[in-house]
């Protein structure tokens, strides 16, 4: 069974237990003709032939139903709900980094590198730049932008320098490498994510300036944000704060897409200025000692593994929504539930955060104390 989304009661449109069905034709069959088919009556055999299909087809029709409702449609179905609020799916998109390519000697007039060239960095994965780079004369080095020829995520990542080979041979290049990492590459947006901005698309319908049309708009830069706070630190000033997946920052190009988003004239009131900067991030500490039953030698070895999940678990939880308070009580539950006996738990220590603050691990200590008897 599907679980309904924003908290919503379960709703089905029709019966599809086959018992019930195979109950409710006999019911109707003996309030017709008063006969009650026995189980070895050739017409009860009949029914009961039947009763698969029409169970299938009950199934069909309930699905069918809850494709009309936002808190149960997926795919196709639920980008026709989304076109009732003008609320589109977020395309994926192609990574992009800043590529430097180096001569091996000035040249006395300027020197161009097509639009398209491809580098990579070894793998499968090749970049090409998105247009011509033009370095003057006399000097050695020219930097341009350049895309991953693979949509989606992949593209992501690519830590400065690691983007280093030329795969179209171009005279007087010797090295290229690339100067920023790469970032901006998303998968297609996710069903779950799209839902949860249709459902907020009543916010875009004001420009009036409330905190839910800001963050609305600010979700539509890029599906890989999770999480928006917006406030007004002082008069007439629009503070944004996005939030990535994983807990991580946004990167230069997600605070462009969302300030030039959020800073169009027909979404913000005039006399608004737009900040868009990343969250506040507070550090904080694991430090623990947890011991298992002696009871539950012999499976020792899976709950250090389950427990070293869950503090794993706990830390994306902690990171993964602004404001979220530093709560140590959730970690000494979670670890608990993987198998734990008891737990010393030293650090984090309970920390109440703002909405524009998000917490951040720094160093974890989790030790195994060994058996303990109960």
């Amino acid at each position: 069974m599907t679980v309904p989304r924003f908290n919503l009661p379960d709703i089905s449109f029709t019966e599809k237990s086959a018992t019930q069905i195979e109950a409710d034709f006999l019911a109707a069959y003996k309030s017709l003709t008063g006969q009650v088919l026995g189980d070895a009556d050739p017409r009860r055999k009949f029914i009961q032939a039947l009763i698969p299909i029409i169970a299938q087809q009950r199934v069909l029709i309930d699905n069918t139903g809850k494709q009309n409702l936002i808190s149960y449609a997926v795919d196709n179905s639920l980008d026709h709900i989304g076109a009732l609020t003008e609320t589109s799916r977020l395309q994926a998109t192609y990574a992009t980094a800043t590529e430097r390519f180096t001569l091996l000697e000035a040249q006395v007039q300027a020197y161009t590198i097509p639009v398209g060239s491809r580098v990579t960095a070894g793998d499968n994965v090749f970049w090409a730049t998105t247009e011509p780079l033009v370095i003057p004369a006399g000097q050695l080095t020219g930097d341009v932008q350049v895309q991953c020829q693979t949509i989606g995520a992949a593209g992501n990542g690519y830590l400065p320098g690691h983007i280093n080979q030329l795969v179209d041979p171009l005279p007087y290049v010797v090295t290229v490498s690339n100067i920023t990492e790469s970032e901006g590459g998303i998968d297609i947006e996710a069903n779950d994510p799209y839902a949860e901005r249709i459902h907020e698309a009543l916010e875009s319908f004001s420009t009036a300036g409330p905190e839910g049309a800001y963050e609305y708009w600010a979700k539509t830069a890029s599906q890989t944000i999770i999480d928006v706070y917006s406030y007004s630190p002082s008069p007439g000033v629009v503070e944004i704060r996005p939030l990535i997946a994983g807990g991580e920052m946004p990167g230069q190009e997600i605070i462009d897409a969302v300030n030039a988003i959020c800073s169009n004239k027909n979404i913000r009131p005039l006399t608004d200025f737009v900040q868009v900067v990343a969250p506040e991030q507070i550090s904080y500490d694991i430090s623990l000692t947890y011991w298992i039953n002696s009871e539950n030698a012999a499976a020792a070895e899976g709950i250090q593994a389950s427990v070293d999940k869950v503090v794993d678990e706990y830390k994306l939880w902690q990171k993964s929504k602004l404001g979220r308070d530093i709560d140590p009580s959730e970690l000494n539950a979670r670890i608990k539930n993987a198998g734990a006996k008891r737990v010393a738990l030293v650090l984090p220590a309970y920390q109440k955060l703002d909405r524009y603050q998000v917490a951040s691990e720094r160093t974890v200590t989790v030790i195994y104390g060994g058996l303990e008897d109960e």
